[in-house]
């Protein structure tokens, strides 16, 4: 069982939260951490559709396989079953933070500002692109995972 859980969070999570997802845990596995990842986008309109089929193509080139996703939308008790949950974009940032309850337990970040240099800026949203599109959205997801990865891990190590 996990012992903490994060939640990777776009507009209709069918392209950058489910590439967050996937690239987060590869990276949690390589470090042999438990932590339960989730995504969910902050829009309705693909609730139950599986992974654009260039996100499911982009996963394909860096060895992940996205077939059984499934979109859902943020909910209030995500706020709860959650301890982190990380936006891909200002726009979903704030969107989460006007959702969410008085009594969250989880805290909530843009997914890039845990990455030196790039506090403050959004994944781009690949949708309207191709495939040179959402290998920059992996290329960004990616460095995310790793600088958020290395944070929990140093702040397992200063708990230790």
């Amino acid at each position: 069982m996990a012992d903490r859980s994060i939640l990777f969070v776009c507009l209709g999570n069918i392209c950058r939260s489910p590439l967050a997802e996937a690239a987060f845990r590869q990276e949690a596995e390589a470090r042999d951490m438990s932590i339960e990842v989730a995504s969910a986008g902050t829009g309705d309109w693909h609730v139950g559709l599986g992974a654009d089929p260039r996100t499911v193509a982009c996963a394909q080139r860096n060895g992940i396989d996205l077939n059984g996703h499934r979109a859902q939308q943020v909910k209030p008790e995500h706020f709860h079953r959650f301890d982190h949950i990380v936006a891909l974009d200002r726009q979903n940032l704030r969107d989460l933070k006007a959702l969410a309850p008085a009594d969250t337990k989880a805290s909530v970040s843009l997914l890039l500002d845990h990455v030196p240099g790039r506090a403050g800026e959004s994944v781009a949203d690949p949708y309207h692109g191709d495939a040179r599109d959402f290998d920059l959205a992996w290329r960004d997801v990616s460095a995310g995972a790793v600088a958020l990865v290395a944070e929990l891990a140093r702040a397992d190590s200063s708990t230790d």
